[in-house]
């Protein structure tokens, strides 16, 4: 609002590592932007859409530029204070979208570094816990920084029914692990940026 003197909201960047229509993983995200809208004063998810990538191919870098697709990409990712990562597991590792955005970005100059960052994933029999970890290990060389607490794994196949059709999350509870982990990315981002935290949760 106009003369408001309300602090500057965290702008998220939020990233599904699955590509397919009904993704549950691409329904967290709508889920998280919907928590936000509702309930989290001074926070903003951004879905950023990586299925216009191209594989990562660095003959494509012509005098210091990238395709159109990537230069998109990367400006996303250099204008978010912090990133969600949400995922699901493929042969106990990341997705091979996700993999590839997150090479893309990590190209010179690095997009990723010195940011706060969380990760949630709905997959199969382990919710994607594998995956979390790997995706973790490429951050510590992009330095991003995770949250480590609350982590969020979702076997989705698992009763009770937790996603619609359309991959919409209709689980209460997984909503409540979603916000506690939302309000903790939002008091460590704003740790690393040197302002107060809105809330009492940290990571």
């Amino acid at each position: 609002m106009e003369g408001s003197t309300s602090p500057k909201a965290l702008r998220v960047a939020a990233i599904s590592g699955s590509l397919r229509r009904g993704s549950a993983n691409t329904g967290l995200i709508r889920a998280a932007k919907e928590i936000c809208e509702e309930s989290i004063p001074g926070m903003v998810i951004d879905h950023v859409d990586i299925s216009d990538l191209p594989l990562l191919n660095t003959d494509m870098e012509v005098d210091g530029g990238f395709p159109p697709a990537v230069e998109a990409f990367r400006a996303s990712v250099r204008a978010a204070d912090c990133f969600l990562f949400a995922s699901p597991e493929y042969n106990y590792s990341i997705s091979g979208p996700l993999k590839n955005a997150l090479d893309w970005g990590s190209r010179p100059p690095n997009c990723w570094a010195d940011r706060a960052a969380a990760i949630v994933s709905a997959s199969g029999g382990s919710g994607g816990s594998r995956s979390m970890y790997h995706i973790r290990q490429v951050g510590v060389f992009l330095d991003i920084h995770f949250i480590n607490k609350p982590e969020v794994f979702i076997k989705a196949h698992q009763p009770p029914k937790k996603f619609d059709s359309d991959g919409n999350l209709i689980d209460p509870e997984i909503k409540e692990e979603l916000k506690e982990m939302l309000l903790s990315l939002q008091a460590f981002a704003l740790r690393l940026q040197g302002k107060p935290a809105n809330s009492k949760h940290a990571a």
